[in-house]
């Protein structure tokens, strides 16, 4: 039952709460991806995960981290969606990796795409006096891509390896 809530309750809730905040201030604070690791490790211990799985997990996770600070210091990602992008990494191990990435990349596609054209039509008044709004209809701010990789992350989830070992738990 304990590990039914972590990866369907508490999982969750901390990829809103990181979309959240992308959304709204184009950044992921550290303790998000802090509290995913930290659930991560508290959900192999309930389930009973070997050490050897786990290890798999941590280099899932590892990878993901590589590859997402690839992409930021090409510029085409943030600091906070690299590291959420490895957190998520480390959730799902090799076995779901590729198939988040895939999910994800295509919710970015989609997010950017309608992103650029919200930046296209101007603001209701009552809309533009929102901070969060006017950054995000910026051309010259970034895309919260956090959204796309929680996104990705709520696509997948029922079909993934640690969906099922939760509901076998």
């Amino acid at each position: 039952m304990f590990a039914e809530l972590l990866v369907l309750v508490a999982l969750p809730l901390l990829l809103v709460t990181a979309a959240i905040f992308d959304l709204a201030s184009f950044t992921i604070p550290n303790f998000l991806n802090l509290a995913l690791f930290a659930a991560f490790a508290v959900f192999a211990g309930v389930i009973g995960l070997s050490l050897g799985a786990a290890g798999w997990h941590v280099l899932a996770g590892l990878l993901g981290l590589v590859v997402g600070f690839t992409l930021f210091a090409l510029g085409w990602i943030g600091g906070g969606d690299a590291k959420l992008f490895a957190a998520v990494a480390l959730w799902l191990g090799f076995t779901d990796m590729m198939v988040y990435a895939l999910v994800a990349s295509i919710c970015g596609g989609a997010l950017t795409l309608a992103i650029l054209l919200l930046r296209q039509c101007p603001l209701p008044a009552l809309l533009a006096r929102q901070s969060w709004l006017l950054r995000l209809h910026d051309e010259h701010s970034g895309i919260p891509y956090g959204v796309a990789l929680a996104a990705g992350a709520f696509l997948i989830l029922p079909s993934t390896e640690i969906f099922r070992a939760a509901v076998a738990a």
